[in-house]
């Protein structure tokens, strides 16, 4: 199934610009939340095909929103993609740990990114 919803959690407006023009121009629709609590509510008015997740967010933060909607069974199959600043290998294996299906880190090649999200689909 083709990935055409994209929710990207970050607390960021720069990112959420940069991130949303950026999957906008390539035709796919971009719904944005600045948390944890703004993501959550956003997955139960309109369910995407995927996820784009920052690590280090006020309140839950990326590792702990990734490994409650990944164990949720009404949320599980919708995958994600850590999109963060943390490059640490013990980071990545972390958030595979958690749950997410990639892991990306910032400043995000956009051609990589796209890539990434046509593979999935």
């Amino acid at each position: 199934m083709p990935i055409k919803k994209i929710l990207i959690v970050d607390d960021s407006k720069t990112e959420l610009m940069f991130l949303g023009d950026l999957l906008r121009k390539s035709g796919l629709l971009v719904r944005t939340a600045q948390g944890g609590d703004e993501a959550l509510r956003q997955l139960s008015e309109e369910r995407p095909d995927l996820i784009l997740m920052d690590v280090v967010m006020p309140g839950k933060n990326g590792f702990q929103l990734t490994r409650s909607i990944s164990r949720n069974p009404e949320y599980e199959a919708i995958p994600i993609f850590m999109c963060t600043s943390k490059s640490l290998e013990t980071d990545r294996v972390w958030g595979m740990r958690q749950g997410a299906r990639d892991y990306i880190t910032k400043p995000v090649d956009a051609a990589e990114l796209l890539l990434k999200i046509k593979a999935l689909g």
